[in-house]
């Protein structure tokens, strides 16, 4: 007599295709009640408890899917399928670690399968391990040449190495496959601004934004590019869709209305808060007084670094840190809004300087600490290496050691967070005086730099808060500079006692520097300071 048991099983099967059916075709309300009836009769289904698992994991209810995926293996550990979705749960978690952990584990299972190859480099790219990231794209492409998820990782991966120009090869090859591929554009459009192709950006951004009209990165990068070229009518109402791209989650939900310029704001509260970072605060913030200047109450929200030394600002009612608690408010706007809201042309950029100064009682102690030699310069090599850009703005400080044999100068290091392959180096100069470990934050550094002659600086907050100051600042940037910095200009109209030294080759720093030694040599460095107003 057969079994009970025996009698149930074809039909699970049945179920299971079914199940498996609905969910390849979208039907995913149908599938969960077929899964769910097929494991009403075999409780350790795999197939069922991964598309349960799956369907979770569409839905965003990652945790239920993580359990579910987690129990089908233990019903079948065996099965590479499901470790390609564990890990691409732990993925979604950004518990990058672990999803490594289970791509590799579905690879030793099924070693062929570039899917999970493909998806193990998208890790790696999380995890930092870029070179190694490539190596795997590299291996699916090699299976695979025409692999267009492995192309555009790969592009990615190139640039994330600071190849741009190779990255732009690959982009290529990926949209002759997919031609209206918006993402594939929009890299490509980054790639090529790095290259400081501008027009070729442009126009590549232009056809992805063809593609896919809504589509923000795209609008994003074609704003950064036209902020570069000096447009900045387009590009200040274009730089609005960095909300829907990288800085989404940046984004304030407020329920005052944000302010771009149009109401009346005498008598009102209005609400600026940071959104980038701290030189984007500090070149920004010099719209606050102009708010006041019209009537309205300012409250200022910015990183806990700066609200002291942004305290005693003009024009400012309040300064609060993130996070805590708001007063009641009539309207807010972000900090980079306030040039569309004020219509910003290069002719009308108000740049009043200075328009930071640190409090008066903390001057006296870092007076102390400073040598009386003159000239007494700052240098900031590097700033936070979290930047996107890090790779091209930061400079190794054994680089800048033509600078550091300049005679008769004193330097004063205004770096807080010195990297591990600077510091041999800073031990072996005594020129070098290493006082910015100890900064407690921004008020501190901008004290320091009242006691200064000139600032020598990469593209980081110090710059800017040089430039507030209207400290001479000596600014050394890479081939393709941050839009802020415009184009092919040896002066910025943002900050009247700013001096550009400029990459004239991508990734090449020597000529830059023997320019600014030069300078340093000849005291050039100090322009006069100018005053531009709005």
């Amino acid at each position: 007599m057969t079994a009970p048991s025996q009698l149930l099983q074809p039909n699970v099967a049945r179920i299971l295709r079914r199940a498996q059916r609905a969910h390849e075709g979208g039907a995913l309300d149908k599938a969960e009640r077929l899964y769910n009836a097929a494991l009403s009769h075999r409780v350790e289904s795999f197939d069922a408890l991964h598309g349960l698992g799956q369907i979770n994991y569409l839905r965003g209810n990652l945790a239920t899917a993580l359990a579910l995926i987690q129990d089908a293996l233990k019903a079948d550990p065996s099965r590479a399928d499901g470790y390609a979705s564990l890990g691409l749960v732990f993925y979604s978690l950004k518990d990058y670690a672990r999803a490594l952990r289970s791509y590799d584990e579905g690879l030793r299972l099924a070693p062929e399968n570039i899917e999970l190859r493909n998806r193990r480099g998208v890790t790696l790219l999380e995890l930092g391990r870029t070179h190694d990231a490539l190596a795997e794209f590299e291996r699916v492409l090699a299976a695979d040449p025409k692999n267009l998820d492995a192309l555009a990782n790969c592009g990615n991966a190139l640039f994330k190495l600071n190849r741009p120009a190779e990255a732009i090869e690959v982009y290529d090859r990926a949209l002759e496959r997919k031609p209206a591929d918006a993402a594939l554009l929009t890299n490509r459009a980054i790639a090529l601004r790095r290259l400081d192709r501008p027009h070729e950006a442009l126009m590549s951004a232009t056809r992805a934004r063809a593609a896919k009209p809504d589509f923000a990165p795209a609008g994003f990068v074609e704003a950064s590019v036209r902020l570069a070229l000096g447009d900045f009518a387009a590009g200040w109402r274009g730089y609005e869709w960095r909300w829907g791209g990288t800085l989404a989650a940046q984004r304030r939900k407020l329920a005052a209305p944000l302010w771009l310029g149009e109401e009346s704001l005498d008598g009102k509260t209005i609400l600026l808060h940071a959104e980038q970072g701290f030189g984007d605060t500090i070149q920004f913030v010099r719209y606050a007084p102009l708010l006041g200047a019209r009537g309205a109450r300012v409250v200022l929200e910015v990183q806990a670094q700066l609200v002291r030394l942004l305290s005693g600002m003009t024009g400012v009612t309040s300064v609060i840190a993130r996070r805590q608690p708001l007063p009641r408010i009539d309207y807010h706007s972000p900090l980079l809004s306030l040039p569309l809201a004020f219509g910003t042309e290069l002719t009308t950029i108000p740049a009043d300087v200075p328009y930071i100064a640190p409090p008066a009682d903390t001057i006296a102690g870092w007076q102390k600490r400073l040598p009386q030699r003159r000239p007494l310069i700052g240098l900031a090599w590097s700033g936070e290496r979290a930047h996107d850009n890090d790779v091209n703005r930061s400079i190794p400080l054994a680089m800048l050691r033509p600078l550091l044999d300049t005679a008769d100068v004193q330097f004063v290091s205004l770096v807080h967070d010195v990297r591990e392959d600077d510091a041999p180096f800073l031990k072996e100069h005594p020129k070098v005086l290493q006082i910015g470990q100890d900064f407690s934050d921004f008020a501190d550094t901008a004290a320091v730099l009242t006691q200064l002659d000139a600032v020598i600086s990469v593209d980081t907050a110090v710059a800017h808060l040089a430039g507030a100051m209207g400290k001479p600042v000596l600014l050394l940037l890479p081939f393709a500079a941050d839009f802020r910095w415009l184009r092919e200009r040896s002066d910025s109209p943002w900050y009247p006692t700013a001096r550009l030294f400029r990459q004239q080759q991508f990734g090449e720093w020597a000529g830059t520097i023997e320019a600014l030694r030069q300078a340093l040599r000849h005291a050039t460095f100090m322009p006069p300071p100018r005053r531009m107003s709005a």
